[in-house]
């Protein structure tokens, strides 16, 4: 099924990862990625297990309304400290943890259904979507 057409117009739709790199909206990434609604920026984290509430600044800032953040860990998911889950929650955004593929698969159904969600994906392997 092509997911693709399902996205509204100007949305970001993640087309593919495989071998640390993901294909988004036909440009390519190397490496992790912040998903946004209408931009995909590349991301400084390397590591899911250390993150901090300054690697979510992009999301986090005035004028961005995201309400979702989907956080793809490669391919296991890994609990986000109690503190960042609140740090996040005080800027209104209620985050998920999850192994990369169900997040990218996750982020491009609520963007199909114009929700304001994100994506912060961690690369991993020769999966692929």
């Amino acid at each position: 099924m092509d997911l693709t057409s399902l996205a509204p117009y100007g949305r970001q739709v993640i087309q593919s990862y495989k071998g640390g790199r993901f294909l988004i909206s036909n440009i390519e990434y190397d490496g992790p990625v912040l998903v946004l609604p209408e931009r995909t920026l590349a991301w400084r984290a390397n590591d899911p297990s250390r993150l901090s509430m300054p690697d979510f600044s992009k999301i986090t800032e005035p004028g961005v309304e995201i309400d979702i953040l989907l956080i793809g860990c490669g391919q296991s998911s890994v609990f986000l400290k109690a503190e960042m889950r609140q740090g996040l929650s005080n800027a209104g955004v209620n985050a998920e943890t999850m192994d990369t593929g169900a997040a990218c698969r996750t982020f491009n159904v609520l963007a199909g259904e114009n929700r304001r969600v994100a994506a912060a994906l961690f690369p991993f392997g020769e999966a692929a979507i």
